[in-house]
């Protein structure tokens, strides 16, 4: 009975060392990938084009700063076959599905007129 008991201590023994080094090795393998993808991401990264440097950088144009521009715009009437035959070629249409309105004011929020989906209110 006492060898049995102290073969499966040995085993047990063996066993808690075979754990200890697979996850020492396993340690070794993700630290060496980690050192592996620092490494590429080196290469990859030295490839790339360097950045501007000062004097490359973009300048305002001389008339300054660039401004958004608000206007007024109206949709543009589509045009039509002359006869019910006829198809609309693409090349027919205009590049620009609007164009500027004449009345520059913009339109304004008018009560009862406006609102969430379903509540524009009472006419």
């Amino acid at each position: 009975m006492i060898t049995a008991t102290s073969e499966l201590f040995d085993l047990a023994a063996s066993s808690g060392a075979v754990g200890r080094i697979a996850a020492f090795v396993g340690g070794i393998v993700i630290v060496g990938g980690l050192l592996g993808a620092f490494w590429l991401g080196n290469r990859v990264r030295d490839r790339e084009p360097h950045r501007p440097r000062p004097e490359e950088q973009p300048k305002l144009p001389d008339s300054g700063p660039v401004r958004e521009i608000r206007e007024v715009r109206e949709a543009d009437e589509m045009p039509q076959a002359k006869e019910e035959s006829e198809r609309l070629m693409p090349y027919a249409l205009h590049a620009s599905g609007s164009r500027r309105s004449e009345n520059q004011t913009p339109p304004r929020w008018t009560p009862g007129m406006s609102g969430s989906f379903g509540s524009g209110g009472l006419r």
